[in-house]
C-alpha cells in the first residue's frame, strides 16, 4: 500500500532527476541529487537514519566507481588511449570505413573491460585527437561511436557498467552463470549497433590521411596497461567467485596507481585532481532518492504488478520490462532507473530471464538520447571541450535508429535458450 502523502516525496524525485538530466545553471549533476536528498530529510520526510542506509547501500558501486576512475585517468595522462587509438588510425590504411570499424572494436573492448564512463571519458577525446591527426573531413562518425559502443557493450561482463551493480547489488551473479546469460544477448547488441551506425555514417565515411604519427608509449604509460590487464583479471576472477566487485576494484586501481606514479616519479596530486569525483555524491544522492521512494511504497507497489505479470507470463514481463525501462529511463537517466529497477526486481524475487530483460534495458536503452545514461552525458561534455556540439534533436534521430532493432536482438537473444 502507497504511503497516504507520498506526492511531496515524488515531486522531490522528480525535480532532482530533471536536474541531474537538463543540469539548470550548468551547475554540476551531483549538485541537483544531493540538494534533493537534503531536502527530503530536512522536511522529515525521509529519517536521518534512513538516508544514511541508503548511501551505505552504494558502497559497492563507490568502491569500483574510484578504481575505474583511477584507472581510466592513469591511461589518460600516461597516453595510453591516445596510443591505442592512433595505433588504429595506423592500421585503417587510408580508410574512412576501416578506422571506423576499428574505433568500434577499441570502444567495445574499453567498455568491456574499463565500463562505458570511460569509453565516454577517456576515448572519445582520443578518438577527436586521432581524427584531426587523420584529416578526416567529418569527425561525427567516429565520435558517435564512442557513445553507443558505451551503452551497446555495458553488460558484456559484469564490469562493463555501474548499472549492473545496482540492479544485481549484493547479488551479483558469477561470471560462470553472467556469460551464458549475456553472451548472445551482447553479441547481438554490439552487431546490430555497428550495422546500423555504420550504415548511417556511410556517407561520412571519407578517406582519411595515412601519414598517422604514433606518439611514443612511456615505461610509466606500459604499467597502465599492464594494471589495466591485471584488473580484468582481478575482476574477472573476483566475478567468477561470486565476490562483490567494488573492493577488488578500488584496490587493483590505488595498486596499479601507486606503480604508475613510481614509474612516471610522480605525485598524486595531478591524478586525483583530475578524477571526477562528483560522480559519488551523485550516486549516494540517487541511493538516498530511491530509499524515500521505497518508503512511499511505490517500488513494493510495482514489485506486485511485475509479480502478476511474471504468473501469467514470465516471458510476457522479460519483454515488457525491457522495453519500458529502455524508453522509460531516457526519462529520468538510467542510474535512477536502474536503483529502482534493482529494487523492484529484489523486491519481486523476479526469475532471471526477467532480470536479465531489466538489466539489457536499462544499460542499452540509453542509446535513444542524450539524457538515458551518465556515459552519454560525459561524452557530450569531453565533445564541448573539443569544440564540438551535438544537439538532443540530433542525437535522438540517431538514436531512435541505432537503439530499436538493437534493444529487440539484445531481448530476443536473452529469451532465446529461457
Amino acid at each position: 500500500m502507497l504511503a497516504a502523502n507520498p506526492w511531496t516525496t515524488w515531486a522531490i524525485a522528480a525535480a532532482a532527476a530533471a536536474g541531474v538530466i537538463v543540469r539548470p545553471f550548468s551547475w554540476p549533476e551531483w549538485v541537483w541529487a544531493t540538494a534533493g536528498a537534503a531536502l527530503l530529510v530536512l522536511l522529515g520526510l525521509l529519517p536521518p537514519a534512513d538516508a544514511a542506509a541508503g548511501v551505505a547501500k552504494g558502497m559497492d558501486v563507490y568502491l569500483f566507481l574510484v578504481g575505474m576512475m583511477l584507472l581510466a585517468e592513469l591511461a589518460r595522462q600516461q597516453g595510453l588511449f591516445d596510443w591505442l587509438a592512433a595505433r588504429a588510425a595506423r592500421m585503417a590504411r587510408g580508410s574512412g570505413t576501416r578506422l571506423f570499424t576499428l574505433v568500434f572494436l577499441v570502444g567495445t573492448a574499453v567498455t568491456a573491460v574499463l565500463s562505458n564512463d570511460a569509453t565516454a571519458v577517456v576515448l572519445t577525446p582520443a578518438v577527436a585527437a586521432v581524427a584531426k591527426a587523420a584529416r578526416a573531413e567529418k569527425p561525427l562518425p567516429y565520435l558517435f561511436t564512442c557513445a553507443f559502443i558505451a551503452n551497446a557493450a555495458s553488460f558484456v561482463l559484469p564490469i562493463s557498467n555501474p548499472a549492473n551493480l545496482v540492479i544485481y547489488g549484493a547479488h551479483m551473479p558469477p561470471l560462470l552463470a553472467w556469460l551464458p546469460r549475456y553472451a548472445l544477448p551482447s553479441l547481438l547488441s554490439i552487431a546490430a549497433t555497428y550495422a546500423v551506425l555504420r550504415w548511417t555514417q556511410r556517407a561520412d565515411l571519407h578517406d582519411v590521411s595515412v601519414d598517422i604519427e604514433v606518439p611514443g608509449l612511456s615505461g610509466a604509460g606500459r604499467v597502465a596497461a599492464w594494471g589495466i590487464a591485471g584488473t580484468a583479471a582481478v575482476l574477472l576472477a573476483s566475478s567468477a567467485f561470486g565476490i562483490q566487485l567494488g573492493l577488488p576494484t578500488f584496490l587493483a586501481g590505488a595498486a596499479t596507481a601507486v606503480l604508475v606514479l613510481w614509474r612516471a616519479g610522480t605525485g598524486p596530486g595531478a591524478v586525483l585532481k583530475a578524477v571526477s569525483w562528483g560522480v559519488l555524491p551523485l550516486v549516494a544522492g540517487l541511493f538516498v532518492l530511491v530509499e524515500a521512494l521505497e518508503r512511499t511504497g511505490v517500488t513494493r507497489h510495482l514489485a506486485d504488478l511485475l509479480h502478476v505479470l511474471v504468473e501469467h507470463s514470465a516471458t510476457d514481463a522479460a519483454w515488457a520490462a525491457g522495453l519500458v525501462l529502455a524508453f522509460g529511463c531516457n526519462l529520468v537517466n538510467n542510474l535512477p532507473a536502474g536503483l529502482v529497477a534493482g529494487r523492484v526486481a529484489e523486491l519481486a524475487d523476479l526469475p532471471e530471464r526477467v532480470r536479465a530483460a531489466v538489466l539489457i534495458g536499462v544499460d542499452l536503452g540509453p542509446n535513444l538520447s542524450v539524457t538515458g545514461s551518465l556515459a552519454t552525458i560525459l561524452w557530450l561534455t569531453a565533445l564541448r571541450r573539443e569544440g564540438i556540439q551535438v544537439g538532443a534533436w540530433q542525437f535522438l534521430k540517431l538514436g531512435a535508429l541505432v537503439m530499436p532493432p538493437a534493444l529487440l536482438a539484445a531481448l530476443a537473444g536473452c529469451l532465446a535458450f529461457g
